[in-house]
């Protein structure tokens, strides 16, 4: 329930205080607030600011958790490596006032190519600049929904998007749900997608061999579940053949397993990511909220234990104050952080070593 009625003011704080305040000024001008009735309502309305004022300052401070995630996983030197203009302050107009516009001016969004055969489920979307990019790096993204729901065009936007207009080629994906298929079909679907840019990415002008995979909720599931089982043919059934190995991996609020307390209660599932851990994975960016009800951040935590445990590679932890769950709906404080972040990371990784130093883990 807290998350279906907090999820908006959550996300877009802002915009709940501007409007109590506006619409009670126009109560008082209009001369609505002379009953009592309306003078408790108006006093309920106000009473409310607070509460979102905290939403607001707990999504002010991710560029700092953002930061210092950074620093932990890539080093406190990662900016001397990186070569890529970085966004050097949030978009705050768009944040404050037109936090659910997406569109942006020089990216074309190419939608519904076909990449499998089931119909509308194999699908995707390319986001690319108007100006054609070469050889540039490609992101894919696989939307959330718990398998059951869910859509290629719904969450994460404002990432695919920005990457776009800094010359990225994004791809947004669907891929079978629930009844039609169940596991590991929506993985098979994730691999046929990554086999579609290896096959089809430099006709959109974009670098192949820079591949990061990225997802929300269930798509952050298949992400991981790409980037520790490259070229596996139990997900390759028919296209054995395609190289589907990733650079990175990019996880915003997954959902990795049912845990209760501190001591988490782990049964073992196929679907599970972190029954797939191997000490050659890709560097992994993990966003995760404190506040999610729908996939308790106590996953998180275990999944990046058992992660750093094994693996040889990067692994950049931001665990986000006041997060919930679908962070990425909005150009929002925090989710504008975290694709600053996202960015980083992304720009960090193809000219680093994938092993980190002991110091920097």
């Amino acid at each position: 329930m807290s998350f279906w009625f907090g999820m908006i003011l959550n996300e877009l704080p802002f915009l709940g205080m501007f409007a109590v305040v506006a619409s009670t000024a126009l109560a008082f001008a209009q001369g609505d607030l002379e009953s009592s009735a309306s003078k408790v309502t108006a006093a309920v309305a106000l009473a409310a600011i607070p509460g979102m004022a905290v939403c607001a300052w707990r999504g002010l401070r991710t560029d700092q958790v953002v930061e210092r995630a950074l620093e932990q996983g890539l080093g406190t030197g990662w900016r001397d490596h990186v070569h890529t203009p970085l966004r050097r302050r949030r978009p705050w107009v768009r944040i404050l006032l037109l936090p659910i516009l997406m569109r942006q001016r020089g990216v074309q969004r190419t939608p519904n190519i076909r990449y499998g055969d089931a119909g509308r489920r194999n699908l995707l979307d390319v986001y690319r600049r108007r100006d054609t990019p070469q050889n540039a790096p490609v992101l894919i993204y696989f939307h959330g929904g718990g398998y059951t729901g869910g859509a290629k065009n719904r969450e994460a936007r404002p990432l695919l998007y920005r990457l776009a207009d800094q010359g990225w080629v994004c791809i947004s994906a669907n891929y079978r749900l629930q009844p039609e298929t169940t596991f590991p079909g929506h993985q098979i679907d994730a691999k046929k997608a990554i086999a579609w840019v290896r096959e089809h990415a430099p006709e959109y002008g974009a670098d192949p061999s820079r591949l990061f995979v990225a997802g929300s909720s269930a798509g952050s599931n298949l992400a991981a579940l790409c980037a520790l089982t490259p070229n596996d043919p139990v997900f390759q059934p028919g296209f054995e053949s395609a190289d589907t190995a990733v650079t990175a991996a990019i996880c915003l609020y997954g959902y990795y397993g049912h845990f209760f307390g501190e001591e988490p209660e782990v049964t073992p599932s196929p679907y599970q990511p972190h029954e797939y851990l191997n000490p050659g994975a890709p560097p992994f960016l993990i966003a995760h909220g404190t506040k999610d009800a729908l996939a308790p951040v106590e996953g998180a935590r275990y999944f990046v234990d058992r992660l750093r445990r094994v693996s040889e590679s990067t692994v950049v932890y931001a665990e986000l104050p006041g997060g919930q769950h679908a962070f990425d709906l909005f150009h929002s404080a925090r989710f504008e952080a975290v694709v600053d972040g996202v960015e980083a990371f992304a720009a960090w990784v193809p000219v680093s070593p994938q092993r980190t130093p002991d110091s920097a883990r």
